[in-house]
């Protein structure tokens, strides 16, 4: 697979989300961690976790454990894996998500993490969620303090504004190395961090670029345009879509969820898809959908508003 660079170290141009192995609707570990390996088999590099990714409350930290596991159980070499996790982020057990960006809470969710994943630094720490209660120049400041402290490798910030990059990076002297926000076909709205990330040299990781758990083996009916070019090409809509997302500049390396073997070695094809310029063209300037008569037709792009789902799912791709 190419490799893109994240800090000082090159991962693969496709990485792989835990949070489906782990949340509400999740399968068996046995799925998950061969999901993991069919991943690393592929050429993956950078996975991606938190400790918030978990569906019970006596379970926190569900994912980084499991994702521990599977790269531990691999028969091949590991040495070039880069286990990113995230702190900030919290959930109750009750379906709901909460947050606590203090720097106490940080630097212990960080220990905590160093556990489960059984590092004595970890590879990628990124701060989940930014905290309306405390300042964030207080909670990238203890990003910082664990970055200084030799806990962590690489810092990266998620869910975050240009406003809040750039202060980020300031208060880290330079050493942001990523910033993890939602971006995909049914939301562009992360367009301005993604251009800043480029302008900067940061590493840019869309999360839910397929549009999410529940909305990823729709995404060729939900998005025509997408469906054609990936008929056209003979391969799925959810390659063309993490092609077209690769594209958008070298910093992007998108992260898709997936708890089965199928679908990640899918959505890794994407790396070696090269789109033309016209099929590029076509992406970006329209998205399509199905209305309910079955009829199709094209529109201009819009930004935080969604298409209405497609009555029936297309064919050629099992959900993540």
């Amino acid at each position: 697979m190419q490799t893109r660079t994240l800090g000082d170290v090159q991962v693969g141009a496709i990485g792989l989300g835990g949070m489906p192995m782990s949340i509400e609707g999740r399968p068996d570990d046995e799925r998950s961690v061969a999901a993991v390996h069919a991943a690393l088999d592929a050429g993956v590099t950078l996975i991606d976790t938190a400790d918030a990714y978990h569906r019970d409350a006596h379970e926190v930290g569900h994912n980084e454990s499991l994702i521990a596991r599977a790269v531990a159980g691999y028969g091949g070499d590991t040495s070039d894996v880069l286990i990113a996790t995230k702190g900030g982020h919290l959930r109750p057990g009750d379906g709901s998500w909460t947050l606590d960006g203090s720097p106490e809470y940080l630097k212990k969710a960080c220990d905590a993490s160093l556990g489960r994943l059984g590092v004595e630094a970890i590879g990628l720490y990124q701060f989940h969620r930014p905290d309306p209660k405390v300042p964030y120049a207080e909670s990238v400041g203890a990003i910082r303090d664990l970055l200084d402290a030799g806990k962590i490798r690489l810092a990266g910030i998620s869910n975050a504004n240009p406003d809040q990059i750039r202060q980020a990076n300031e208060i880290l002297g330079g050493r942001l190395v990523s910033v993890q926000n939602q971006f995909s076909p049914a939301f562009r709205s992360s367009e301005p961090e993604l251009e800043l990330c480029a302008e900067l040299g940061i590493a840019f990781l869309p999360w839910s670029p397929l549009g999410g758990i529940s909305q990823a083996r729709e995404l060729g009916s939900r998005f025509a345009v997408f469906a054609d070019v990936a008929r056209e090409r003979g391969v799925s809509p959810q390659q063309v879509c993490l092609a077209w997302i690769l594209a958008k500049a070298p910093v992007t390396i998108p992260i898709p969820g997936s708890s089965r073997p199928e679908t990640i070695r899918d959505s890794a094809a994407a790396a070696s898809l090269n789109l033309s310029p016209e099929e590029l063209s076509r992406l970006n300037a329209a998205q399509s959908f199905v209305l309910g008569g079955g009829e199709r037709r094209d529109r201009p792009r819009r930004t935080r508003t969604s298409p209405p789902p497609a009555p029936h799912p297309p064919p050629g791709r099992l959900s993540t």
